[in-house]
């Protein structure tokens, strides 16, 4: 079965999580945090993606799409939506956008009770964590509602 991977889009970084086989939790990567020099240089960015893509057997992306508040969208919408762009046009599959406001400081909460060191170093990889739970816990309740 097909696997599929959740990103945390940002400007510096990248966070990585892929699902189990079952489609059912979320686990993090052997990549985890994929970094990059400048916000606009997405070679080597993509080239990680990648090795996760095949290394994973993956089937759908998800995306964390970073709504305002409010509900409305910024320029950060604009350019995930630009990045999304690419990984379609490189990978051929579908990318999903799933809701990301207020991962980061789920996040952070978790790993500060958790007592987690390096806290800066690893939110983004726990951001797609939850990006990635929270959409497998939406489909899962879809296929259980329909039988």
């Amino acid at each position: 079965m097909e696997r599929i991977l959740a990103l945390d889009f940002g400007a510096h970084t990248v966070g990585t999580a892929v699902s189990d086989e079952l489609l059912l939790t979320a686990q993090p990567t052997f990549a985890g945090i994929i970094r990059r020099k400048k916000p606009g240089k997405l070679r080597q960015t993509l080239a990680a993606i990648e090795e996760l893509v095949k290394a994973y057997h993956i089937g759908t992306i998800v995306l964390g799409f970073p709504l305002n508040m409010d509900g409305t969208e910024g320029k950060r919408c604009e350019e995930t939506r630009e990045f999304s762009a690419l990984l379609e046009k490189r990978f051929q599959l579908p990318v999903i956008f799933v809701d990301e406001r207020l991962t980061t400081v789920e996040a952070l909460e978790e790993m500060e009770l958790s007592g987690q060191k390096d806290i800066k170093k690893h939110v983004d990889e726990a951001a797609a964590i939850i990006i990635l739970q929270d959409y497998l816990d939406q489909e899962y309740q879809k296929r259980k509602e329909n039988g």
